[in-house]
């Protein structure tokens, strides 16, 4: 059986130092793909935004810097506020996205219960069907 974590929030896309517009978002863990988050920007229009990338990613982001190339995720404060901020690099732009660092923190939370770190390749099953494969 597989379980789906998933989260509606708004982040903020950072277009300078004074100017943020408000982007709706679903975040989305999937267990049977255990070592990946989804983002989907845009929820509610034609064109939905999809990007995955590692979970590990995300909860270290939420904690120090981290990430290189397409990927990068820090947290910082805005406005006294705690954010976990994610930059986004595509061959089509770049964005910069702010989220609310306590609402990203509680649902990773919930997606570690799920799957606790270290336990991913359980979730896929690959044990099984090495063994499948080596019984034939």
């Amino acid at each position: 059986m597989h379980t789906v974590v998933e989260r509606e929030l708004e982040l903020k896309l950072v277009l300078s130092p004074e100017r943020r517009v408000p982007v709706p978002a679903r975040l989305g863990y999937l267990t049977d793909d255990p070592y990946a988050v989804h983002v989907t920007f845009h929820v509610d229009t034609e064109h939905p935004v999809y990007w995955t990338f590692a979970r590990d990613l995300l909860v270290e982001g939420v904690f120090r810097p981290c990430g290189q190339g397409d990927v990068r995720v820090w947290p910082t404060k805005t406005e006294g506020c705690s954010v976990v901020l994610m930059a986004l690099s595509s061959p089509d732009g770049d964005a910069l996205l702010e989220a609310p660092a306590a609402a990203v923190s509680a649902w990773l939370e919930r997606t570690l219960r799920v799957v606790p770190p270290g336990t991913e390749g359980e979730q896929l099953g690959l044990d099984d069907e090495l063994a499948q494969l080596l019984a034939q």
